[in-house]
């Protein structure tokens, strides 16, 4: 009997800690299925008014108390952030909350500033959370959800929770942080100071001046030196294109640009004031364009900088090869002057457009973040849109004088016109089966050398593979071969194959691979940024 007891309280005792451990298990504070509970406690009861004056005339913070999910935390530093969407006495300011504000090592999962999105011009209040969803499939890109505010114990309404761009997002991104590091968002609302022989109203857009302090009128420099870095990328970018790579990720650039694209994400690069983007430098010299502040995308702000606002039909049919003939635009234009630069762009803006729009994902993803977000939406006391224009904002324009497209109004029919457009509707290679050749059944014989191998479905004109030993080195690119004498198999049967000798210091391998015929190109894994294919020799030892 007492044996008995024993092994049922042990039992009982090990699926109470394992119950324990599922429920206290922390979800990432940025877990987009997860509404965070935030409350800040001022002592002044004026705080709105002091917030207020210290946005207008200072550079401080106000303290208070943050508490999010029920963790506390003292002494934090508070202001409203943003430009064009703070108002002084709105009720809905977007807050910038520093937990490090005193106390330096202060945290929360390693996150040390919280940035709350007031979603402006934004009735759906899913903007920004999908759309970095999206763009963080293909590119470092800071990770979003909703967080219900409360202050002073009143319920304040509900903003999106978005990870801002500071040393975790890049030591966790680039492996470093104290590199060279721009903020490309001109301030539009006081306008930049007029420099003689400086060009006028060229904001980020890159262009190259030989004159060091005309740029300081477009960028935000965020680390301690880094202008002539600067200089250099725009002067490399107008000058010697063909050497961009030294100095810029074109592949990651070429993402961003297909990312505002696709999305009609105008209030970027891509529209007319080249702006709300990051540049960060890291330790071999390549410059990092990472995106920001995307509560504009799907069409909110309409205007590309040539000519008036877009009419909901232009919003639609936005032409993919927008500003490729615009010397105001050379981060475009420049790059896709080259021919290869500009098939992997069009190729990213057909990944974008398969994975989420033409199947219809994206408007799945709407509707449940909607739903997850209503009760919430509708007690919101300081709400910019009403319950019903929150409820048909996916499918209608919201205002007679702003005319937010609904998302679904707008992507239905871009994701028709992008699908047919000449230069997205040509069919690049597809791969049907590609793999790492393992050890054949009763074959003894130890693997020591990667061969890679890819079945196609049509003809390339060229196969590389892309392979490196780890995560935190750079890929290298071979040709891959259907000669008949490099394991593929026998020569045109469309099996494709290259090998890789790891020289018996690598035991495993991250690959894709692309594929390319006359007039387009396409990658396996299409989503190789973040997950490439992997092997080990001693998987293929097995």
């Amino acid at each position: 009997m007492k044996k008995t007891l024993l092994i049922t309280l042990t039992f009982s005792l090990f699926f109470s800690v394992l119950a324990w451990g599922q429920i206290t298990e922390e979800k990432d504070f940025y877990d987009v299925n997860t509404i965070r509970e935030l409350r800040l406690t001022f002592d002044q009861s004026n705080w709105s008014e002091l917030m207020d004056s210290i946005r207008l005339y200072g550079n401080g913070s106000l303290l208070g108390t943050a508490s999010i999910d029920g963790k506390k935390f003292e002494n934090v530093g508070i202001r409203y952030r943003g430009s064009k969407s703070f108002q002084v006495g709105n009720k809905r300011n977007a807050f910038n909350i520093k937990l490090n504000y005193i106390n330096k090592n202060q945290s929360y999962q390693n996150y040390k500033t919280i940035k709350l999105s007031n979603a402006l011009r934004d009735p759906s209040m899913i903007r920004e959370v999908m759309s970095y969803q999206i763009a963080g499939q293909y590119m470092p890109a800071p990770k979003a959800n909703y967080a219900k505010l409360y202050i002073n114990d009143n319920y304040y309404g509900v903003f999106v929770n978005v990870q801002a761009i500071d040393d975790y997002f890049l030591e966790s991104h680039y492996g470093s942080s104290d590199d060279t590091f721009f903020k490309c968002s001109p301030d539009l609302l006081e306008g930049p100071k007029p420099i003689k022989g400086c060009k006028n109203k060229i904001y980020a857009s890159l262009e190259y001046e030989s004159n060091a302090q005309c740029y300081t009128n477009n960028y935000e420099l965020k680390s301690k030196d880094g202008w002539d870095d600067l200089i250099g990328l725009t002067k490399v970018l107008t000058e010697s294109p063909d050497k961009i790579e030294s100095v810029l990720d074109v592949d990651e650039t070429l993402w961003m640009l297909a990312f505002n694209n696709t999305l009609v994400n105008l209030s970027s690069y891509t529209g007319q004031h080249s702006q709300n983007y990051y540049l960060y430098q890291d330790s071999s010299g390549q410059f990092h364009p990472i995106v920001w502040d995307l509560n504009l995308s799907f069409g909110s702000f309409k205007n590309t900088g040539i000519g008036s606002d877009l009419k909901l039909n232009e919003l639609q049919k936005m032409d993919p090869l927008l500003h490729v003939d615009n010397v105001a635009k050379p981060l475009i234009s420049q790059l896709l002057k080259n021919p290869m630069y500009k098939k992997v762009y069009l190729s990213h803006i057909r990944t974008i457009l398969y994975d989420h729009f033409v199947n219809g994902e994206y408007e799945k993803e709407a509707k449940r973040l909607q739903r997850m977000i209503s009760n919430d939406m509708f007690n919101d006391p300081h709400k910019f849109y009403n319950h019903d224009q929150f409820l048909n904002s996916l499918k209608k324009t919201t205002g007679k004088r702003s005319k937010i497209p609904g998302i679904v109004e707008l992507m239905s029919k871009r994701a028709k016109y992008l699908k047919k457009h000449p230069e997205l509707s040509i069919f690049p290679p597809e791969a049907e089966n590609v793999r790492v050749v393992g050890r054949e059944k009763f074959d003894n014989t130890e693997i020591k050398t990667f061969c890679v191998q890819a079945k196609l479905k049509s003809n390339a004109k060229r196969v590389k593979l892309y392979y490196r030993f780890g995560s935190d080195t750079d890929y290298q690119v071979v040709p891959m071969s259907d000669d008949g004498e490099s394991n593929d198999g026998k020569a045109g049967d469309k099996l494709y194959a290259a090998t890789v000798d790891p020289m018996g210091k690598q035991a495993s391998i991250e690959y894709f691979i692309l594929m390319e015929n006359v007039k387009a190109i396409s990658y396996d894994p299409p989503n190789y940024m973040n997950k490439p294919y992997e092997s080990s020799l001693d998987a293929l030892n097995k």
